[in-house]
């Protein structure tokens, strides 16, 4: 699994001119990529780093100040683009493989204690951010 991971002072996510998914206080904006070979294990432990991961204000967690997350599926971050001028997209794991996964980071975030809001998977997604910092951070599982 990979997570692209932003410290924001607020973020929101949009399905068709509706927001589906906010979060307007400091926490993190986290995109979720799943190729073929990830597992339900490697979901709970991408859920707990970020849970842990010290990137807010004053080296603090999400879970040392309970800063909410919004998890939001980038298939994208998958993407290959070593050759040519298009990129490809065969790292990326297909929805019925994929889907499952970032909901099992959601569901264990959840479980561990977090405030999550979500996008849609599948759908066309507008997200709105205001990076904090700036502080953004690759997470691979």
């Amino acid at each position: 699994m990979r997570a692209v991971v932003q410290r924001v002072s607020s973020a929101s996510v949009e399905v068709d001119g509706r927001v589906v998914g906010a979060i307007t206080e400091p926490g993190l904006l986290v995109l979720v990529g799943v190729t073929h070979t990830d597992t339900p294990a490697e979901a709970a432990k991408l859920a707990a780093k970020l849970w842990g991961l010290r990137i807010l204000h004053g080296e603090n967690s999400c879970s040392d100040v309970s800063a909410p997350l919004l998890v939001i599926s980038q298939f994208t971050l998958y993407g290959d683009a070593r050759k040519g001028r298009r990129p490809t997209w065969q790292a990326a794991a297909p929805g019925p493989v994929a889907e499952p996964l970032v909901d099992a980071v959601v569901a264990e975030l959840r479980a561990l204690g977090a405030r999550v809001e979500t996008g849609v998977f599948g759908a066309d997604m507008k997200v709105s951010l205001v990076n904090d910092g700036p502080i953004t951070l690759v997470v691979d599982m």
